[in-house]
């Protein structure tokens, strides 16, 4: 004869029995069975490399239009003018930049990894609307950091991003410098 003791124990035995088989089914990964196309060394040759239909254009390709190479140059220049700024200023104070100046952490000026020294550009920052005018005078490895340019903390005040240290701006070419050192020109040997 089953006591009502055995049967409490028994129904407790046989619900930590289940729980433990459906905590450790959920627990488990699960792999969904996702189709990749094959390699295209595993394609017949008569099947195309990119899995369209030879001659017929894919809605993407008939909306964009091809880009020429000065197409291409002109985009990559654009990106060079839009992107994050920092700025840069208490230890450098003092020291001597990439066009030889000395860096005046006060002055309106920036780092900039390609526009000629002596360029003078108007940088707007694009959180609050407010901008400044600074010269290039300085290189660095912005591009390495995801930055594109790096300005004076006077510039960066100017901005309001002291605080923040990084902010996203937008470029404005007002003038192309000389290129050369201190953006004046370099006396014949």
């Amino acid at each position: 004869m089953i006591t009502p003791l055995r049967i409490w124990l028994l129904a407790g035995v046989t619900a930590i029995v289940v729980t433990a088989v459906v905590v450790n089914l959920a627990l488990q990964p699960v792999q969904a069975k996702v189709l990749l196309p094959r390699p295209v060394a595993m394609m017949p040759p008569s099947a195309p490399a990119n899995g369209q239909v030879a001659g017929v254009p894919t809605l993407q390709s008939a909306l964009t239009p091809a880009k020429t190479p000065a197409e291409i140059r002109a985009a990559q220049r654009r990106s060079l003018l839009r992107g994050l700024a920092s700025w840069y200023g208490g230890l450098f104070n003092g020291r001597k930049m990439a066009n030889g100046e000395t860096y005046d952490q006060n002055a309106m000026t920036a780092c900039h990894p390609t526009l000629p020294f002596g360029t003078v550009v108007k940088v707007k920052n694009l959180r609050n609307g407010k901008s400044v005018i600074v010269r290039i005078t300085d290189r660095g490895a912005l591009r390495a950091k995801g930055r594109i340019l790096d300005l004076s903390y006077a510039a960066a005040e100017k901005l309001a991003m002291t605080d923040a240290g990084l902010a996203p701006v937008v470029l404005e070419v007002l003038s192309r410098g000389s290129g050369h050192e201190s953006g004046k020109v370099q006396p014949a040997n």
